[in-house]
């Protein structure tokens, strides 16, 4: 497209500015609503997957024919779910492919980002159909890719949460009280060891009652063994990062701990008591809706945090008003892994794994899951903090 068509075609949408709100939403630019509109366009495809993993089998009677893949009745729903988060992958990849790159403000892939939603719900509601007539060999394989698409999702969460939390120390560093800067900091602290203290000692309460737990005792106390090496990194003189950073993320890695031990099967008897003490059909129901929910807001708070990734600070230049708010490609690149990602979650991360209705993320696939992430959460961590020291050495070490 030439210069004269794109000025052309941005002087059409330039008057939208001056209409009815509904036709500045619509057509016009607005990428601050816009990734509301696309967080919801992402919930509804994980509740449309969700639905045909549940009850797909009965409600779609065309389905029948997916029963001939391995695993029977529940494969039909396994099949199900990742034909879905097929339509939304590619749907998200389109809209990265379109918009990567885009830096200012009513340009021409703005103005697709932003607006032309009647068109862009349209492809949305095709791609999702489109993959229930594709061949099961092909969504075995898709299957097959998702798993390390929701791999580089994790990481791209990981990166983004420990960002924010070096973003809120250095807040709180940045206070000209200095004194009541650190008072702030070392009660933020302490609440979060005390809470990542209790979180232990419940969790050793709850699921490890015998020694026969064996596997829950070694990971409650593998997460204990990480809490602690994640403090002596943050402690060390050349980092010298403090206690806060390690105590926030000491309760990511407590809490996914926590969610590695509930992802293990039900029959298991370290988990059994605790698990038919609690049991019941409305608060299963609002387990999976809190989980859904998650996934969502994981997914659109990691879509915008684009800046996670600049490792070097380099000096920006002054930005200018027309400059795009957050990395639309960036953003849509996250939907696209959250896809697979969700996907991975429905089915346990085991495309043979049967599934009950109104759970997510369970088996003991979904259980080793967690723990890698926990593993990888603490590598990631360690770097982020070593990694200034390490370049600043090897400068220093250059300029002599």
């Amino acid at each position: 497209m030439d210069d004269a068509t794109a000025n052309s075609t941005i002087d059409r949408y330039a008057k939208f500015k001056k209409g009815s709100w509904f036709n500045q939403f619509w057509y016009g630019s607005n990428p601050w609503m816009a990734r509301y509109v696309y967080g919801l366009m992402f919930l509804v495809a994980t509740l449309l997957a969700w639905a045909v993993r549940d009850y797909g089998h009965t409600a779609l009677k065309e389905m029948e024919r997916l029963k001939e893949c391995e695993g029977g009745k529940e494969c039909l729903g396994t099949e199900g779910v990742l034909r879905v988060s097929l339509g939304c992958f590619i749907f998200y990849s389109i809209m990265f492919l379109s918009t990567v790159g885009t830096s200012k403000l009513n340009v021409v892939r703005e103005l697709w980002h932003s607006g032309w939603w009647s068109a862009k719900i349209l492809l949305m509601i095709g791609l999702t159909v489109v993959p229930f007539f594709v061949p099961s060999t092909v969504i075995r394989l898709y299957g097959d890719v998702a798993h390390f698409g929701a791999g580089v999702f994790l990481v791209i969460q990981l990166i983004s949460i420990i960002s924010f939390i070096k973003w809120l120390d250095d807040c709180c560093q940045s206070d000209k009280n200095e004194d009541k800067c650190r008072i702030h900091g070392m009660l933020l602290a302490t609440t979060a060891y005390v809470v990542c203290i209790m979180g232990i000692i419940l969790m050793y309460i709850w699921y490890a009652p015998a020694p026969s737990c064996f596997l829950n005792i070694f990971l409650i106390t593998f997460t204990l063994a990480i809490l602690q090496f994640m403090t002596s990194i943050s402690l060390h003189p050349k980092v010298n990062a403090g206690l806060l950073t390690p105590g926030f993320m000491g309760l990511y890695v407590v809490f996914l701990c926590w969610c590695a031990i509930r992802s293990e099967p039900p029959d298991s008897k370290c988990i059994k008591k605790v698990e038919a003490a609690t049991k019941s059909d409305w608060l299963s129901i609002i387990s999976f809706v809190i989980a859904v929910l998650a996934i969502v807001i994981a997914t659109f708070s990691t879509g915008i945090d684009s800046q996670c990734f600049q490792f070097t600070k380099d000096v920006k230049e002054k930005e200018s008003e027309d400059d795009v708010p957050y990395g639309f490609g960036f953003f849509h690149f996250v939907f696209a892994t959250g896809a697979m990602y969700f996907a991975m979650l429905l089915i346990s991360w085991n495309s043979h794994h049967t599934t009950k209705k109104w759970t997510i993320d369970v088996g003991w696939t979904s259980t080793w899951v967690r723990i890698l992430n926990e593993l990888l959460a603490a590598c990631l961590y360690a770097w982020m903090q070593v990694a200034p020291s390490v370049w600043k050495s090897r400068q220093t070490a250059g300029s002599v």
